[in-house]
């Protein structure tokens, strides 16, 4: 193997809510995979990766969220540079974007819609029926507790609606509250990983909303591979390579998709998927030399 000049830009911790710790210990593991591997990797921090003038390496991994980053790295790939994951598919992935391409793309996700935030109609939750809505700020990740919150009610969303709207949030998604187990998963994208599990087994805080509206797992049966398959295209309709989400198994086992994201945290499984991201990223940026 070859000696190859990488860049790695990890998460600021205000885009890791909850998870500071977990973010830094994936992306240190992979930095560490891919150094075993023979490559040469330089750490910049979103800011100093911000104020450098001169980026040299022509291929960069990355877990960077923050808008102006994003923009900086595009600007990077338009003249050559390979990125993972792409900060093309990193921009997909903010909520509204993701709704779009998720249901323009045919993927089985919960029933949504996009609104501004001074939306003042009936059309969406009289369209949306069953136990409530959720609503998540369109423009970004969440990065607050508020940015995906629960309604039981439409007076109760057009009150977090006004909060968004008060926080300069322009649009946001409301999505049908779907019935059923919670179920949390992470792949790699031309790999044959892919871990999936229970959070409420695992004590994940995150979810304590849910699990309070929908209860305890009931373990219904569901085709795995199935749920891979379905998970793998829909971060291929984004394009991103590394990724995680959440889907709601029904008492049928059919599923939707909750959520999907660029480059989780892969906290229950790290030392399992540190080793594949960073195969996956070492054939990725040797293939094309």
């Amino acid at each position: 193997m070859s000696e190859l000049n990488i860049l790695g830009v990890p998460r600021n911790r205000k885009f890791s809510p909850n998870h500071i710790g977990n973010d830094d210990a994936i992306f240190s593991l992979t930095a560490k995979e891919l150094e075993k591997m023979g490559c040469k990797v330089r750490i910049s921090f979103e800011d100093d990766f911000l104020q450098n003038e001169n980026i040299t390496e022509q291929k960069i991994f990355t877990m960077a969220r923050q808008k102006e980053v994003v923009k900086k790295l595009q600007a990077l790939e338009e003249n050559g540079a390979q990125v993972i994951n792409s900060a093309f598919g990193i921009e997909n992935c903010f909520r509204t974007n993701l709704t779009n391409a998720l249901n323009l793309n045919n993927i089985p996700v919960a029933e949504s819609y996009i609104v501004p935030t001074d939306y003042l109609g009936d059309e969406v939750f009289d369209a949306i029926t069953g136990k409530g809505y959720w609503i998540k700020r369109g423009d970004f990740h969440a990065i607050h507790k508020e940015d995906v919150s629960f309604a039981a009610s439409r007076e109760e969303a057009r009150e977090i609606l006004r909060e968004y709207a008060l926080r300069d949030i322009p649009d946001a998604v409301i999505s049908k509250h779907l019935i059923g187990d919670l179920v949390k998963f992470y792949g790699v994208r031309g790999t044959d990983f892919f871990f999936w599990f229970y959070p409420y087994d695992n004590n994940h805080h995150k979810y304590v909303e849910y699990q309070n509206i929908n209860g305890n797992s009931a373990y219904y049966a569901f085709d795995a591979d199935k749920l891979k398959n379905v998970a793998t295209e829909a971060a291929g309709v984004v394009g991103i390579d590394v990724y995680g989400g959440d889907a709601i198994i029904g008492k049928d086992g059919s599923f939707g998709i909750i959520d999907l994201n660029d480059w989780p945290s892969f906290a229950p499984c790290r030392d399992q998927a540190a080793g594949h991201i960073a195969r996956m990223i070492y054939e990725k940026f040797t293939k094309s030399n």
